[in-house]
């Protein structure tokens, strides 16, 4: 391979990982490998630390391609707890309020679903990158402060219930670049009369490319001769 004319990496995502670390562990092993002290190297689409799955890194010329590949489809398995929220509308932040399932049973989740497929608009989390008077959203949100973030054109090409087991339900999400799986899962609490937030986010696919494609970074590392025990 030719790191520095530029290559696709598919990499799974592991939890807990920011997007910016594993694009900053690929560096850091392709510059040892390469005996350089700079390679570019980028991703294209951010995946939420506790998100796993698809991140294409691109490297060397082949960065040039980010902003294409970031427009491609994406698809989602995301589990939800029904009848609880938190701030940042998944497991980052503990629960801050519960609401009354009693109401919800399985017919009533298919029929919301099916309201949020096709163009919406949708406001992204407060918790999230989105920058507001050029700071990001979650700079606010850490500082208590209150402000309003614009909602924004999406498009779902299809939600798939994919289990019913309240609290819990499972969900497939085929969607455009920007979507936001957390607000997603908030706006369908509300739309069952109740609340809800993410437990479980794996991206499956970008555009063509899918997880069974994907390599962990420990695999990468060898693929190198690299120790994967080795201090990053």
């Amino acid at each position: 391979m030719d790191y520095v004319k530029g290559e696709l990496l598919y990499f799974d995502k592991p939890l807990y990982w920011t997007s910016f670390k594993l694009v900053g562990r690929v560096r850091w092993a392709l510059c040892k490998y390469l005996g350089v002290k700079k390679l570019k190297v980028g991703h294209t689409g951010t995946l939420d630390p506790l998100a796993t799955g698809v991140m294409v890194i691109c490297t060397g010329k082949a960065t040039k391609l980010v902003e294409q590949l970031q427009a491609d489809e994406k698809e989602y398995e995301a589990q939800l707890y029904i009848g609880a929220t938190t701030p940042s509308f998944d497991l980052e932040h503990e629960i801050d309020a519960y609401y009354p399932t009693e109401h919800i049973n399985e017919e009533a989740v298919r029929s919301a679903l099916k309201k949020f497929e096709g163009d919406i608009m949708q406001e992204p989390p407060h918790f999230s990158a989105v920058k507001i008077d050029g700071k990001r959203a979650y700079y606010y949100a850490r500082e208590g402060e209150s402000v309003k973030i614009e909602a924004k054109p999406i498009s779902i090409k299809k939600i798939e219930l994919l289990s019913y087991n309240l609290p819990y339900i499972s969900i497939k999400v085929i969607c455009s670049k920007g979507t936001y799986i957390r607000s997603l899962a908030r706006d369908i609490g509300r739309e069952l009369g109740s609340g809800a937030h993410l437990t479980a986010l794996k991206r499956t696919r970008i555009g063509n490319i899918t997880l069974q494609q994907c390599q962990s970074f420990a695999d990468f590392k060898k693929s190198l001769g690299q120790n994967e025990d080795a201090e990053d």
